[in-house]
């Protein structure tokens, strides 16, 4: 089986604009009848499934939809509320679920959702799991017969989900530190982590100012967290703050801010960690995991470490396959999806940040010292585009021709990726250089002839 045969899952679960189809309540009924069904094949106890899902409105709708599905198959449902993806992982491990599922769009609007599925190993599902999952919505009858009577599965809160995912995200914070007297600025962009990141950092000792703590089911995202890192930016220089920390709407991922206010993304984090994990005889087979779109910068600063970097597609996901696959500790993406594989199955801003916090203070560096000495940047220029259209790009000839004649123009001095997005209807184009002038030109060009491709 291969990604490519599915047609609902894409790079990250789901998702799409909420009650419009994919994501309306009947696929979500649809989904929780077929993952209670594929997570119960071989067990001899009623499936145990988790729900979480952040701040959306529409997470009412689809939670109660998932719960049906799942009860319907005779599942056990523990509903946790408000929680970020990777509390999910986590809760799914430690209460022995049979498989975690995340009703989240991550940092698209609020108008759109998503719904995303842990196994019960805490680990995103294989491609081939989510294809046979869609086989099962295609064709329900391959789910034999509804239960019945007291066969008829039952839901139930469960308590202090957040209490439980707090205390272990403190734990992956070394013990012999504290956080006492740092001043921290925690932005959870209205999302999932509005509750549980400013409890970590005050826990732990420290003076928070937290911003979008104040959800109403539509604010989500909206002007603030890791999409918007300007406000948590003013925060920290208004107030003299040693670190900003800005998440996204499920706080999978998250944008470092140093005392400075400038931004210290996934790619200057995972520099800084890989080379204190590398000196501690902590980073196993001395390589980091990064996507495609990681700088290379962050390249050139690990290998002249004598550590490598294996690129993997643009996804969190894959980034996780290959460090498993592989035997690594250390991977991530640029945009700040980080993983720290000895505390976590998947991308946890909080534990990043955290990780970050313990390098700063061992050290007794600032952050903005710690990140300039750990990479050098190559400028690189993003750009987004959305046609009327999606084309695969082998058959996009002008834009083809112009990536070959671009990339022997940079040579190894820079790069090309053009890409689809595996979550939005977007090409997204990204040239590196040592000259940003002439790459930005480079990139508006290739939005220009993928524009001439599908006219």
């Amino acid at each position: 089986m291969t990604a490519s045969r599915r047609s609902l899952f894409g790079t990250d679960g789901i998702r799409g604009v909420a009650n419009v189809d994919p994501m309306t309540p009947e696929l979500a009924l649809a989904l929780g009848r077929a993952v209670t069904f594929v997570a119960g094949r071989g067990k001899s106890h009623a499936p145990r499934v988790l729900i979480g899902k952040d701040t959306r409105l529409s997470g009412y709708m689809l939670e109660t939809a998932i719960a049906a599905g799942v009860t319907s198959m005779g599942g056990r449902v523990l509903l946790c509320g408000p929680v970020p993806t990777p509390a999910v992982a986590h809760l799914t491990v430690s209460m022995r679920a049979d498989a975690g599922v995340v009703i989240s769009a991550s940092h698209n609007p609020y108008d759109d959702n998503g719904i995303k599925v842990f196994g019960e190993d805490g680990f995103k599902l294989p491609d081939a799991v989510e294809e046979e999952i869609e086989g099962l919505i295609r064709d329900p009858s391959l789910l034999g017969e509804r239960r019945t009577g007291p066969a008829i599965g039952r839901a139930v809160k469960l308590e202090d989900s957040r209490g439980r995912y707090v205390a272990f995200v403190k734990s992956t914070f070394p013990r012999d530190l504290t956080l006492d007297g740092l001043r921290v600025v925690v932005d959870a962009a209205h999302g999932a982590a509005y509750v549980v990141a400013p409890l970590v950092f005050t826990e732990l000792g420290a003076r928070v100012h937290a911003l979008g703590v104040r959800p109403n089911g539509t604010n989500i995202n909206r002007d603030t967290g890791a999409l918007h890192p300007e406000h948590a930016r003013a925060e920290v220089v208004r107030r003299g703050a040693e670190i900003g920390i800005a998440l996204d709407g499920d706080a999978d991922r998250v944008i470092v801010i140093d005392e400075k206010g400038q931004i210290v993304d996934g790619d200057a984090v995972m520099a800084m960690c890989a080379s204190r994990m590398k000196r501690d005889g902590e980073l196993r087979r001395a390589t980091v995991v990064a996507t495609v779109m990681s700088n290379l910068g962050l390249e050139r600063a690990l290998d002249a470490q004598g550590i490598a970097l294996v690129r993997t597609p643009v996804g969190d996901r894959y980034v996780v396959e290959a460090m498993r696959k592989g035997g690594f500790n250390l991977g991530g993406e640029q945009s700040g999806h980080l993983i720290f594989l000895d505390h976590a199955s998947t991308g946890d801003g909080l534990i990043a940040a955290l990780q970050v916090l313990a390098l700063v203070i061992r050290t007794g560096k600032p952050l903005s010292e710690l990140a300039r000495e750990a990479m050098e940047r190559v400028p690189q220029v993003l750009e987004s585009v959305t046609l009327p259209a999606r084309r695969p790009l082998e058959e996009m000839a002008a834009l083809q021709a112009l990536v070959t004649e671009s990339r022997a123009t940079l040579g190894r001095d820079g790069r090309v990726l053009v890409r689809w997005s595996g979550t939005e209807p977007k090409l997204r184009v990204m040239v590196e250089g040592p000259d940003e002038e002439r790459i930005a030109t480079l990139a508006q060009d290739l939005v220009a002839a993928a524009r001439q491709d599908i006219g």
